[in-house]
């Protein structure tokens, strides 16, 4: 893992979250109180994997407050860090796996890699439907339950048609170098 932010490490964190916020709008499904499926963790996973944890940690963090500015719903301060940088702040956690071996990516270590990205953002955003938006859950149902079902519902696809992506595009970036 890099300690130290380099020039070109940052142009690329910049160009990635810049990125993101495109892919953002580029939207195959979109659920009714938020929450879509879309390619905006891309860039996020790439940057994780190409300078590690911290580096993909912080572009999530930029990308996540970036968010803000284009048409958040914010009732608690809680919420809006639960809903918006640390959700994609967690994917950074990716770089801390070794998709490498012998210089070239490992597909099922990248799988994993991005699975638990993905877990991990999925919990954060069930976490939050049940601290602030259980009242949208049936009467009778547990909220848990809804707030895992309404999440899972976009994330899931997301996390795969994220990886499926990524391993055309990290491939890519190995053929370049």
């Amino acid at each position: 893992m890099q300690n130290k932010f380099s020039t070109r490490m940052l142009a690329e964190i910049g160009v990635a979250v810049a990125l993101a916020v495109v892919l953002n709008f580029l939207k195959l499904w979109r659920m009714p109180q938020g929450g879509s499926i879309s390619l905006e963790m891309l860039p996020v996973l790439v940057i994780a994997f190409r300078w590690g944890a911290g580096a993909g940690m912080f572009s999530g963090l930029a990308y996540g407050l970036l968010q803000l500015m284009f048409g958040a719903y914010i009732i608690h301060p809680v919420q809006l860090i639960m809903d918006y940088p640390l959700p994609y702040m967690v994917l950074g956690v990716a770089g801390m796996f070794k998709i490498r071996k012998n210089g070239i990516i490992q597909p099922l270590r990248m799988f994993w890699a991005v699975l638990v990205a993905g877990a991990l953002r999925l919990v954060v955003h069930i976490l939050s439907g049940v601290i602030f938006f259980g009242s949208y859950a049936p009467e009778g149902q547990n909220v848990w339950v809804y707030s895992t079902i309404y999440n899972a519902t976009f994330l899931i696809p997301t996390t795969i048609i994220t990886y499926i992506v990524l391993l055309i595009v990290m491939k890519a970036l190995e053929n370049k170098n």
